[in-house]
């Protein structure tokens, strides 16, 4: 399993595919797919059946998850898209944006 440089919590822009130029909170990473779902971005329509939580069923909005490959974090200085690099501060091992060169 390979580390990846972006984590829950993180605001990341879609740097490629369908929804290109649009950005979100990351909700939850999946490490193993290296897929993540990002907050209004990726929306998908589930027909969900009647149940005990949702007794009338029908159309429900939710997001699918996107491929960490087409996702870029967001410089918080310069507010665009930014490569991540990792730099050890005093006994701790940071991450920081590559335009900037400010800790994330």
């Amino acid at each position: 399993m390979i580390k990846l440089k972006i984590k829950s919590g993180d605001t990341v822009m879609v740097i490629a595919g369908d929804h290109k130029g649009s950005q979100g909170t990351v909700m939850s990473v999946d490490r193993e797919k290296n897929k993540a779902i990002v907050e209004g971005v990726n929306m998908v329509s589930k027909h969900t059946k009647p149940s005990a939580k949702s007794p009338q069923g029908g159309i429900v909005k939710k997001e699918a998850p996107i491929h960490i490959s087409n996702l870029s974090l967001i410089d918080p200085k310069t507010k665009g898209a930014t490569r991540v690099g990792m730099k050890v501060e005093g006994d701790k091992k940071v991450r920081f944006a590559k335009k900037s060169n400010q800790v994330l």
